[in-house]
C-alpha cells in the first residue's frame, strides 16, 4: 500500500491522471468492507484517483481461486448481489472522477462463479432509479450530443487535498441539464508545500510549476471550420478554463505553468503562449502589477 501510495503521488506530480482499478468481492470481504473500502478510497488524500476501473471479483478456470471456491471456502457475490452493492457505490464517487469500466470482459462460459451480466452498468443505473439515488461520476454526466445553451452554463472549481499537494476541478456545466461540458484538472504539486516552496521537484523542468494534468472538452466532434452554434466545441471553454488556471496558480505564488500534453495537442497551448520543454508544454505567468 506504501509503495501505491508514493506511485500515486509521483504520478500525479508529473501531471498525469491516475486510473485505479478495484475488486469488490474479493475473499475474506464483505458488501460493508467493500463500501468502506471505497470510502477510504475518496476520502483518504494518499488515494483519490482521477479515473476508476470497477473489475466485480469471478472465479475463472485455473486460477488459484477456483481451488478455494471448490473446497467452499469461498463463496462470491451473485450478479443480484453485486448490482445492489454497486447501486450503493455508485452515489459515493465524486463528481471528479469518470468511471471507465465497471465490469471486465471475460466472457460468461468463461466464468465458474461470481457475477455474469456484461451490461452490469445498465443494471446498476435501474436500480439506483428505483431507489432514487444518482451517480455524478464524469461518466454519467457527460453532455454527449445533447444541446447546449451557453446561457445555461457554470464555471465550478472544486478543491481538494490529494497525495500532499492541491488539486483543483475546474468545470463548465450546464445547470439545466446537469451535464458536464468541460473539464481541467489543475495541481499544485506536493513539493510546493515543503520547505515553503523551495523544495525541488523530481522533474527539473518543473521546478515552481504548477500542473495541468488533463483539459477536455465533451460533446460531439466538430471541425474548426464547422462552428456550430449550440455544440460545446468550439464555444471557448478551454480557453477559459486555461485562464482561470492560470489565474489560481498565478495567485498562489507560482512562476510557470504546466501542461502534459500529447504531440496533437501542443500547437493548440501554442496559441497561449505556452513552450515545450522537455515534454511538457510550460508558459511563464506573469507575478503582480
Amino acid at each position: 500500500v506504501a509503495t501505491s501510495v508514493k506511485a500515486i503521488q509521483m504520478l500525479k506530480d508529473a501531471g498525469f491522471k491516475v486510473n485505479c482499478h478495484i475488486m469488490p468481492g474479493l475473499p475474506g470481504s464483505s458488501a460493508a468492507r467493500d463500501i468502506k473500502m471505497f470510502k477510504e478510497l475518496f476520502s483518504n488524500p494518499n488515494f483519490q484517483p482521477d479515473w476508476l476501473k470497477i473489475y466485480p471479483c469471478v472465479v475463472v478456470p485455473g486460477s488459484a481461486l477456483e481451488n478455494i471456491w471448490r473446497n467452499k471456502k469461498f463463496k462470491p457475490y451473485t450478479d443480484k448481489q453485486m448490482i445492489s452493492l454497486l447501486a450503493k457505490i455508485k452515489p459515493i464517487i465524486p463528481e471528479y472522477v469518470r468511471v471507465t469500466r465497471l465490469y471486465r470482459d471475460i466472457p460468461s462460459n468463461s466464468i465458474l462463479a461470481g457475477p455474469k451480466i456484461s451490461n452490469l452498468r445498465e443494471y446498476v443505473q435501474r436500480e439506483m432509479h428505483k431507489n432514487g439515488l444518482k451517480c455524478r461520476c464524469i461518466r454519467c454526466r457527460e453532455i454527449k450530443d445533447f444541446i447546449v445553451d451557453p446561457k445555461n452554463l457554470e464555471l465550478h472549481i472544486q478543491r481538494y487535498e490529494a497525495s500532499d499537494g492541491l488539486e483543483y476541478f475546474l468545470s463548465f456545466d450546464d445547470i439545466k441539464q446537469n451535464k458536464i461540458c468541460s473539464l481541467l484538472r489543475l495541481r499544485f504539486p506536493s513539493n510546493f508545500f515543503k520547505k515553503a516552496g523551495c523544495a525541488k521537484h523530481f522533474l527539473p523542468e518543473l521546478n515552481n510549476c504548477a500542473i495541468i494534468r488533463e483539459l477536455h472538452t465533451y460533446g460531439l466532434q466538430i471541425p474548426v471550420s464547422e462552428r456550430g452554434e449550440l455544440a460545446v466545441q468550439h464555444l471557448g471553454l478551454g480557453r477559459k478554463l486555461l485562464t482561470e488556471a492560470e489565474s489560481l496558480s498565478r495567485d498562489a505564488g507560482f512562476s510557470h505553468i504546466a501542461v502534459i500534453s500529447g504531440v496533437g495537442a501542443r500547437d493548440y497551448y501554442k496559441k497561449f503562449g505556452y513552450q515545450l520543454k522537455s515534454t511538457y508544454m510550460i508558459k511563464k505567468l506573469v507575478l503582480g502589477f
